[in-house]
């Protein structure tokens, strides 16, 4: 039994030598430079100011332009050749004009251009020398799946100092994406080889969730290998441990047994982000529960809401359905907005966020036996933001089921059962150290982090001149 172990060892070990090396220093450039994004700040930033008189059109007309009549939310925003209005639902979603109702999705490059520059400006951005580069479905920086619905995609170049690069979405005409020169390079040798995330490969997630979750577990039954021969190879000598072994071998088993603990709870971790429902429960909402959470509003009581004219300042507006009820969400600060309610729901809440009455209206919908949702604490083991900082998370009690719904939209931000709890601590607390007394204290989690992935990479390079020279012995 011990000689298979041995074989199977070196010769994954030799397979996967370069792998585990990658991973360690990858994952350290990583927890500093995350894959590119457009924060909620940015894509705020950038939006134009809304002129409420130019929406001629209400917000049911909209929906019944846009042929999304099972639409769940509808908003509107400024663009350079008017406002237009971006109807939504789970997998789809249309841009039609207000004006008129007239499709609005983006097909000339020269709009795709002028919308990219009039983002760049609000946000203070140089974008005298922008050009367009590419009008394409996929390219490295665009593969992660949430850009399916804005696909194909006018790639712009701003031709600024920190050769930065925004996305055009072809479907609504929104930035959806932008990327920095710095971004680019440190990812290249960060996500991109981490993930294993060429975009041939990428593109098709099927295909590249078989191959990275394969590989992920034979390096795992790799270093599980080792760190049972490591153990058994372990020596008495003069009352003290020690290694039987010479040279590069000993500095591998050395390292092997000091970085044990640590490689084998982040491999297995690693492979653990690829499981994708596999052991462990997704956090999706069943099927009754994603009825309640995106219900269709009555669209037509939706444009009664404009009663209430739109303030000059407002930046974005919102319709959307919570508990049967339905608002509208008025955008006028990264960080502030106002909620305008039916007169059936003025009592429920005020403010510019949901009450804990009107969250609990929608709980209600979501499941059976639900508490009185409370107010979560920024350091909560299970933590969730609002895409408003500082607006309100509330949690809800459903049995063993835990429901975050946001404040400023009624949007469900986890669906936390048992499974999904024990995920929580298997994967994003052993893989990235995200316990809320580390997230306190910045400095001494990247040491936590930094430090032993540096001892793993340097285990990982002894298996790399081990393997080279099994090699070479074998030809």
């Amino acid at each position: 039994m011990m000689g298979v172990i041995v074989l199977l060892h070196r010769w994954l070990g030799v397979a996967f030598c370069l792998l585990f090396a990658m991973w360690f220093a990858t994952g350290i450039v990583m927890h500093f430079v995350p894959f590119p994004s457009l924060t909620e700040a940015e894509r705020f930033a950038g939006l134009a100011p809304l002129d409420p008189t130019a929406a001629r059109i209400a917000v049911a007309d909209a929906v019944a332009a846009s042929g999304i009549p099972d639409a769940t939310r509808v908003r509107l925003i400024q663009r350079g050749d008017g406002p237009v209005y971006v109807v939504s639902m789970a997998a789809h979603l249309r841009a039609v004009r207000a004006t008129d109702g007239q499709d609005a999705s983006v097909r000339s490059a020269d709009l795709a251009l002028a919308i990219a520059g009039a983002h760049a400006r609000q946000r203070g951005l140089d974008a005298a020398h922008a050009a367009l580069v590419a009008r394409a479905a996929f390219d490295q920086w665009s593969v992660p799946n949430g850009f399916d619905r804005h696909r194909p995609l006018f790639r712009v170049a701003l031709g600024d100092a920190t050769g930065t690069e925004v996305y055009v979405s072809s479907r609504t005409g929104e930035v959806v994406l932008d990327t920095t020169r710095s971004e680019r390079g440190w990812n290249l040798v960060g996500s991109v080889l981490h993930w294993i995330y060429p975009t041939v490969l990428r593109s098709d997630w099927a295909l590249w969730d078989g191959v990275v979750w394969t590989l992920s577990l034979l390096a795992l039954i790799a270093a599980l290998l080792g760190a049972v021969l490591g153990i058994v190879r372990i020596r008495m000598r003069s009352g003290r441990l020690a290694t039987p072994y010479r040279g590069w071998h000993a500095l591998h088993h050395v390292l092997g047994l000091a970085a044990m603990v640590f490689v084998l709870s982040w491999i297995f971790s690693g492979w653990l982000s690829m499981d994708h429902g596999r052991l462990f429960s997704r956090g999706q909402l069943t099927g009754p529960e994603a009825d309640a959470a995106n219900a269709v509003p009555d669209w037509a009581a939706a444009s009664l809401l404009n009663k209430t004219p739109l303030p000059s300042s407002v930046r974005e507006a919102e319709w959307f359905a919570s508990g049967g009820e339905v608002y509208r969400r008025d955008r006028l600060a990264l960080d502030a907005q106002a909620l305008v309610r039916t007169e059936d729901a003025s009592d429920a809440g005020q403010g510019g966020f949901l009450s804990a009455r009107e969250v609990r209206g929608l709980t209600t919908r979501l499941a059976a036996d639900c508490g009185i949702p409370g107010i979560l604490a920024g350091n909560d083991d299970y933590p969730a933001r609002s895409t408003v900082p500082g607006a309100p998370v509330y949690r809800s009690h459903c049995g063993e089921v835990w429901f975050d719904i946001d404040s400023a939209d009624g949007t469900v931000l986890q669906r936390l059962d048992a499974s999904r709890r024990a995920y929580r601590w298997a994967y994003g607390a052993l893989h990235t150290l995200d316990f809320p007394t580390l997230i306190a204290r910045p400095l001494l989690r990247d040491i936590l982090i930094v430090a032993p992935c540096g001892l793993g990479l340097v285990f990982s390079v002894t298996g790399i001149v081990i393997g080279w020279r099994r090699l070479l012995l074998s030809r």
